[in-house]
């Protein structure tokens, strides 16, 4: 019978082992297909050297790590299951009903193995997603920038903190976990009873569990002396970093931690030779009080009878610490300073040497003017226009900023969403539209220097490539060169089709990959469509910010892709890449970026064979070199970028906010004045980074600068304004230029104050409103001009029903004068006086050839009529309505005699 119960166990055994197997071979096969198609796709890229790095230091981590567990885990629980066979105890009073031992062998025999491999393959998958950590740690180089407290390269803690924190805690989790389940063997085998009279323990399973108990403490150890480096990212002080009870209190005692956790690993040790647990319980006894007192009352003692009582004295030197590491992470050190007098004093004279920044103030917001776009030029529902770009060409020999958006195809807006039609048919977006910025015609809506289906270029800028197959939008995949003829462009009540003729995409050249994608993308159509031949190819990853995230998974990417196009008339992305850590000492952390951060990286894209190419921006970055020697062949120097696109290159954004939010605190470097905040600034309130065409101080050539005003902290006046620049030999040079303290200087809240506390423009915004039309005011822009401001904002209207933004007026603000035109032009001359020059006005006006002769009696009569408008609005502006009436009768007066003489 004992034979026959030793057989079932056997069978049972061997069955839950087989699921066991059957499991972990499923969980690695379910792999496969992504694996494979992954593969293809960074063949299609020809970045399959990134692919097989990854791939290889992913599987070398999981199988050094894994297989290490699973070695030490059969090896304790195989010595747990036999050491009791020679030294057993009696199986009586067991408490917990378990079956003898005789049972439970056989089972244990066939599990062991598969057990431990399935914990083992748990182990490789964690730690196979330390990947990246152990790249940086195999890759590490020197910042040659020294901490202040342990005097260690900042390399080591950017590089090689992590995965030192990493091993550690995959160290001591696998030994708490390894020491758990050999006690659990312990208790099954009865090397360990529980009896009414206590738990007995066997002499070698005792001996086992002290020495994996030592283990574990010396393990401990390590952990504090590592707790040491992370004092340096405290955020419990003033400021982010150690402070001065961390120095003084915590400091000491994770040392002293950590020589006691090796103290209690001996007494574990000593323990082994006596009786009894007396020496193990006192050591632990005794960490667990230095833990308390040590990390917890004597830090709070120091803080508040040292530290509060005379806060800056004692913080002083660690607000210096942070200041001057913050200002090294962000890049805020690079930051040139400069006065700024803010001066009212400009002239015409002053608008005419700054002509080109004139010519480029933009008028345009993107948020009416993709609106606008959308409106005007999307031509079908499936075409969708996501973002509006800045930009600068050189136009007729004119350096111009212009704005342009790429007519993406957007699937999910397509009138019959098949299958076919979203994946053969509809595949690719077509063409651009782009206007300059300050030109509007005469209703008010954008100027097109390119338009229409297809693209239509009234200046040299032509676009000869306009299919876009890879853009912003989040699309599916699609099959191209296919028997189903791709729509290429809308023409009339007709469509023109085309066939791709790229070499973007995957070949489908056999029917293993048809299958591969059907499972891929969970359809049986790409298996058994008749459309696809031997040429067919499928793209997917086609939207930017995914492509590029694939390609390169270890950088983090700009939300914002801007499109380009090349002189050959190639459309391509370009999209600004980052290195960051959240592991520079004493640097204040920005939530969802870390706190260490650079621009080191320009990603191109063609959008129309998805070729990726990445450029080193920042070759001084650490981080960028280190990566660049983890995966060689990736990267090439900027100067390997073509003159057509690198040209274009701008500032990105999303660095400029993170920078110039940090350096409104960071710009003061006293630790005194930092820690009253004596001289905090803020971003003025809906005002957001603009880009601009313009000549800085002392400057003699105009460049395209990314800006940004400050003002103080919860006032309204301007403090500062800090300038990126864009254009080469200067591209990311970063400078403050900082305003008179005692002076005051108009900040664009006050201004929206002053307009709204106009007569004129208050009454005009409000019949605007009260006839069902409603105002859109655009973004106040500071645009600095020689040593003064000029404040510029447009207005546009937008009927309530069918919003279509229409730019109807330009307000102009410098000083205390204020004006409000329907042009650009005749709002600064009636802030500056007189004429401004012909290039400034914004209004397109109809043809020369178009206007007839006009005689000089009606000039004069016209002329006339004018006065009478002007008078009758400052009149109304100074709230005299009474003249204000009597002007308007002239008017009409006037307007009655013109008419009347020119229907003669």
């Amino acid at each position: 019978m004992a034979q026959y119960n030793g057989s079932a166990g056997d069978l049972k055994g061997r069955q839950i082992a087989f699921v066991l197997i059957l499991l972990v071979v499923l969980v690695l096969g379910s792999q496969t297909v992504p694996l494979y198609s992954d593969w293809l796709w960074f063949d299609e890229v020809k970045l399959t050297n990134v692919f097989v790095t990854m791939l290889t230091t992913q599987l070398t981590l999981a199988f050094a790590f894994g297989l290490t567990f699973a070695v030490l885990l059969y090896v304790n629980l195989y010595l747990a299951s036999r050491l009791t066979a020679t030294d057993a105890l009696l199986e009586v009073e067991d408490r917990f009903g378990l079956p003898s031992r005789l049972v439970i062998e056989p089972y244990f025999r066939q599990l062991l193995i598969p057990g431990v491999l399935g914990l083992g393959v748990l182990s490789a998958f964690r730690a196979s997603a330390a990947w990246e950590r152990y790249i940086r740690f195999a890759n590490a180089l020197p910042f040659d920038i020294a901490d202040p407290i342990f005097r260690q390269d900042i390399g080591f803690y950017v590089f090689k903190l992590p995965f030192l924190s990493f091993l550690y805690g995959w160290l001591i989790s696998s030994v708490i976990l390894i020491l758990f389940v050999t006690a659990l063997t312990y208790v099954l085998f009865r090397g360990i009873q529980i009896t009414t009279r206590g738990p007995i323990i066997s002499r070698l399973a005792r001996t086992h569990l002290l020495v994996l108990g030592a283990l574990l403490f010396l393990i401990k150890a390590v952990g504090y002396r590592l707790d040491t480096y992370q004092l340096l990212y405290s955020p419990h002080g003033i400021v982010f970093g150690a402070g001065y009870s961390d120095i003084n209190a915590n400091l000491p005692a994770l040392n002293f931690l950590m020589i006691l956790a090796i103290f209690v690993a001996l007494l574990c040790i000593a323990q082994i030779f006596q009786r009894g647990w007396r020496l193990v319980l006192v050591g632990i006894g005794m960490l667990v009080l230095a833990s308390v007192i040590g990390l917890g009352l004597y830090p709070g003692f120091i803080q508040r009878f040292r530290v509060v009582p005379n806060e800056i004295v004692a913080e002083s030197p660690y607000i210096t610490h942070n200041i001057h590491f913050t200002r090294q992470a962000y890049g805020l050190d690079r930051i040139d300073e400069r006065e700024f007098p803010a001066e009212e004093t400009l002239t015409r004279e002053d608008l005419r040497r700054n002509d080109l920044t004139i010519k480029n103030i933009r008028l345009w917001d993107h948020r009416p003017l993709l609106t606008t776009y959308g409106q005007l030029q999307e031509i079908r529902t499936y075409y969708k226009f996501m973002d509006v770009d800045n930009d600068r060409y050189q136009i007729d020999g004119e350096y111009r900023q212009v704005m342009l958006s790429a007519r993406e195809m957007s699937q999910q807006h397509l009138p019959g969403r098949s299958w076919i039609n979203e994946h053969l048919i509809f595949t690719h977006g077509y063409g651009v539209v782009l206007g300059p910025v300050n030109r509007v015609t005469p209703e008010g809506l954008p100027e097109f220097l390119i338009k229409d289906i297809p693209p239509v270029s009234t200046t040299p800028i032509k676009v000869t490539r306009p299919e876009i197959y890879y853009s912003e939008v989040a699309n599916d995949y699609v099959i191209v060169k296919t028997q189903a003829q791709e729509l290429d462009y809308p023409s009339g009540d007709k469509n023109v089709y085309s066939t791709y003729t790229g070499e973007g995409g995957v070949p489908l050249t056999t029917l293993g990959r048809k299958l591969l994608f059907a499972t891929r993308f969970g359809t049986l159509k790409i298996l058994l469509s008749q459309d696809l031949t031997l040429d067919s190819r499928i793209m997917y990853h086609r939207q930017i910010s995914e492509r590029v995230q694939k390609a390169a998974p270890f950088l983090s990417f700009d939300r914002d892709a801007y499109l380009v196009i090349a002189k050959d008339g190639r459309l391509f992305w370009i999209i600004d890449a980052y290195t960051i850590s959240d592991m520079y000492p004493y640097s204040e952390p920005i939530r969802g970026v870390g706190n260490y951060i650079r621009n080191s990286v320009k990603a191109v894209v063609d959008a129309y064979n998805g070729s990726l190419s990445f450029y080193i921006a920042d070759p001084t970055d650490p981080v960028i070199k280190a990566y660049d020697r983890a995966f060689p062949g990736l990267f090439q120097p900027l100067e390997a970028m073509p003159d057509d696109l690198k040209t274009h290159l701008r500032y990105p954004q999303g660095m400029f906010n993170i920078q110039a939010r940090l350096y409104s605190t960071y710009h003061m470097q006293d630790p005194q004045v930092f820690y009253n905040k004596e001289d905090l600034w803020s971003i003025p309130a809906e005002m957001e980074p603009y880009y601009t065409i313009m000549r800085l101080p002392d400057e003699t050539k105009e460049e395209f600068i990314l800006l940004l005003p400050f003002t103080p902290n919860k006032k309204d006046n301007m403090i500062a304004w800090l300038a990126a620049r864009s254009d080469p030999p200067h591209y990311g040079k970063l400078t403050a230029f900082n305003f008179p303290k005692a002076k005051l200087v108009y900040g664009p809240r006050q201004i929206n104050a002053r307009i709204d506390q106009d007569s004129f423009i208050s009454q005009q915004l409000s019949l605007w409103s009260q006839r069902g039309s409603t105002v859109i005011r655009g973004s106040m822009l500071a645009i600095p001009i020689e040593r003064s401001l000029l404040y510029v904002q447009p207005l546009y209207l937008a009927a309530e029903k069918g919003s279509l933004p229409e730019l109807k007026r330009i307000i102009v603000a410098h000083g205390n004068q204020i004006a409000m035109e329907e042009t650009l032009e005749a709002a600064m001359a009636r802030v500056f006086g007189g004429a401004a020059r012909g290039p400034v006005a914004t209004m397109i006006p109809p043809s020369a050839a178009a206007i007839p002769q006009v005689d000089s009696s009606l000039k004069a009569l016209a002329s006339r009529a004018y006065d009478h408008y002007t008078r009758a609005q400052d009149l109304l502006r100074q709230g005299n309505f009474a003249g204000y009436g009597e002007e308007v009768k002239r008017l009409e007066s006037a307007l009655k005699e013109l008419r009347a003489r020119a229907g003669k």
